[in-house]
């Protein structure tokens, strides 16, 4: 991609096998141990996603935001993106972009894998500290199915996920973001870097990060600050549900399964967060009540709120 078509704030990264579009928000900071944040997208999304928490932040910290292999204004990569793979190219854009300063990673999603294989990769020496945005623990697939095929191919059918989900009303983008979300993800580029990470890549991903038994370290993090927030998850499973049913989806079986699947998701999901409590012995838990699964697009200032937290926990120990 030529650079002039690169926004202001982009800079392509050669890790070595090809580059990846960086974004860099927010002034320099004033000395190599400000902390500074780095955004982590979910699954099969780029850099995006994040837009209305940093324009949230506090205007004098820096963060940077950036598109996994094969997204927007990366290159696609020689490896396939496994959760092992992409924090292996995480590593090495920290390293070539450089960031030299402490990370304040925030992660939201699959990013919850990719973060731990970060860890298992590369310690924790240059985290200051987590916020974990609706994040997936290595146990999720053993406790609850995302991508349940009923819930997906028989009542979801037809249906603008979205829409249902009430991101589209309630997201908190500019329309202008919007639309440049939106576009981006219909792209050819974009169904087929998603493709590889949601369909061949997320589940295999949990298991390869058990075997690694990082759980069994806790706290891994130490005294660095975690701070997690759950989403609503019933909030979009009800969604899929009512505009599935308003299509005439489903059988009367498979609607009752769906709505047992519903009724029982947020306890599902308040237990998987609670064991990220373990991460570190300064640890918060918050449930973002308004939002289902995409809370930094929905109710972005909880995300902003993490943020200022953990930096306060890290000055309170410094």
């Amino acid at each position: 991609m030529a650079q002039s078509t690169l926004p202001s704030n982009c800079a392509l990264v050669n890790i070595g096998t090809h580059s990846l579009a960086i974004y860099v928000h927010g002034p320099e900071p004033s000395s190599s141990k400000d902390p500074v944040v780095l955004f982590v997208s979910g699954v099969a999304s780029d850099a995006l996603n994040w837009q209305a928490a940093v324009r949230l932040l506090p205007h004098s910290l820096r963060s940077y935001t950036y598109d996994r292999s094969g997204y927007r204004n990366s290159e696609s990569s020689p490896l396939v993106p496994s959760a092992e793979n992409v924090a292996l190219e995480l590593s090495l854009l920290i390293e070539k972009a450089p960031i030299p300063n402490p990370l304040i990673i925030v992660g939201h999603s699959w990013a919850g894998v990719i973060i731990h294989e970060f860890i298992a990769l590369e310690g924790t020496s240059q985290i200051a500290g987590l916020v974990l945005v609706d994040a997936n623990h290595e146990t999720a697939p053993l406790v609850m199915d995302v991508d349940d095929p009923i819930l997906w191919n028989a009542i979801a059918a037809g249906v603008e996920p979205y829409a249902a989900w009430g991101v589209e009303a309630e997201h908190k983008l500019t329309q202008e973001e919007w639309d440049v979300f939106k576009a981006a993800e219909s792209t050819d580029k974009y169904k087929l870097i998603a493709h590889k990470e949601d369909v061949e890549h997320y589940l295999p991903s949990f298991e390869t990060l058990r075997k690694k038994k990082l759980s069994e370290k806790q706290p891994l993090v130490a005294d660095k600050p975690v701070y997690i927030i759950g989403g609503t998850r019933s909030r979009d499973w009800n969604g899929l549900y009512k505009a599935g049913i308003a299509k005439g989806n489903g059988t009367e079986e498979q609607r009752n399964y769906i709505k047992e699947l519903i009724r029982t998701v947020d306890e599902k999901n308040e237990s998987l967060m609670k064991k990220f409590l373990k991460l570190s012995t300064k640890t918060e838990l918050v449930f973002a009540t308004e939002s289902g699964h995409f809370v930094q697009m929905t109710q972005p200032d909880i995300v902003v709120d993490g943020v200022k937290w953990v930096i306060y926990n890290i000055s309170a120990s410094s």
